[in-house]
C-alpha cells in the first residue's frame, strides 16, 4: 500500500520546501545527466555547449508550456483563482504541453542555428523519458494522478479532500502515477534499443517519432484508468486526444523515415 507523506519535505520558518518541486529538480537534473551520458557515445556531433543552451531553454519554456496547457485545460478553476497560475508547486504541469513546448523551441533553436532538429531531437528525447520516470513520483506526493478504486496490494490511499465527488466513499485507489512511471522505462528501454540496434545507419527523427508512438500508447492505457484528470470531451479526458494526435504524428513520421530508407 502506497500512503503519501503530505506534499511539504521541509520548512525554514515560513518557506516551504515542496517534494513536487525537489522531484522535479532531481527528474532535470537526471535527464541531462542521461543526454549528456547518451551523446558521448551515439550524438558526438552535438557538442556540450548545444546540449548546455538547449536544456536551459527547455527547461524554462517546458515548464512554462506545461503549466500552460494545465491552465487552458482547466481554465474556468484558474479564471476564479489566478493567483495559483503560477503554483507550479502544488502540481498541475502537463508532460504533453512540455513536449508540445519543447518541440518549438527546440525547433527554432535548431534553425536559427543551422542544426539538424530531429537529430536534437533524437537525443534529447532520452533526458525527456528519463525526466518522466522520475518526475511522476512528484503526483504521488501531491496525491494526484491516480485511478479508479482498488485494493490490490499496491493500493494507493488518496486523503478524502482529493477525492473525486462520486469516489469520497472509496479510500484506496489505482496509483496510475506508478504505472506511468514504470511504463516509461520499457520506453526508454525500447529507445535505446533502437538507437544501438540501427547504427550508423539510424536516421534523424526515429527515435522522436517512435517515443511520440509509444509514450502516446502509455497514455491511452493509463488515462483508461484515471478519475482526476483535469478535463473531458464527453467521455474522453483530453489527455486521450492528445495522445491521438501525437500517436498519428509518430506514424506518419516513422513511416515516412522508413520509406526514405527503403528508397
Amino acid at each position: 500500500m502506497f500512503t503519501s507523506p503530505g506534499n511539504i519535505a521541509f520548512s525554514f520558518g515560513l518557506v516551504e520546501v515542496h517534494w513536487y518541486g525537489i522531484i522535479m529538480s532531481l527528474s532535470i537534473l537526471f535527464g541531462i545527466i542521461v543526454i549528456f551520458s547518451v551523446a558521448k557515445k551515439y550524438f558526438k556531433d552535438v557538442s556540450s555547449d548545444i546540449i548546455c543552451d538547449i536544456s536551459f531553454l527547455l527547461i524554462v519554456f517546458g515548464i512554462i508550456f506545461a503549466r500552460l496547457y494545465y491552465v487552458i485545460m482547466d481554465y474556468d478553476y484558474f479564471m476564479k483563482y489566478p493567483f495559483e497560475i503560477p503554483a507550479v508547486w502544488n502540481g498541475g504541469i502537463s508532460i504533453q504541453g512540455a513536449v508540445i513546448g519543447g518541440i518549438l523551441i527546440g525547433y527554432a533553436y535548431a534553425r536559427d542555428n543551422n542544426l539538424n532538429f530531429l537529430r536534437l531531437a533524437d537525443l534529447f528525447t532520452f533526458g525527456l523519458v528519463s525526466g518522466q520516470i522520475i518526475g511522476r513520483w512528484g503526483n504521488f506526493f501531491n496525491s494526484e494522478a491516480f485511478g479508479l478504486p482498488t485494493l490490490l496490494p499496491w493500493k494507493l490511499y488518496i486523503p478524502f479532500k482529493f477525492r473525486p465527488i462520486e469516489y469520497r466513499g472509496y479510500e484506496f485507489f489505482h496509483p496510475a502515477f506508478l504505472y506511468e512511471s514504470l511504463l516509461n522505462i520499457v520506453v526508454f528501454c525500447i529507445l535505446f534499443y533502437i538507437l544501438k540496434k540501427s547504427g550508423d545507419d539510424r536516421k534523424n527523427g526515429i527515435i522522436f517519432f517512435s517515443y511520440l508512438i509509444l509514450y502516446s500508447i502509455v497514455r491511452l492505457i493509463v488515462e483508461t484508468i484515471r478519475i482526476d484528470s483535469v478535463l473531458n470531451i464527453s467521455v474522453f479526458h483530453i489527455a486521450h486526444i492528445a495522445s491521438l494526435i501525437f500517436l498519428i504524428v509518430g506514424v506518419i513520421g516513422v513511416k515516412k523515415i522508413l520509406n526514405q530508407k527503403s528508397s
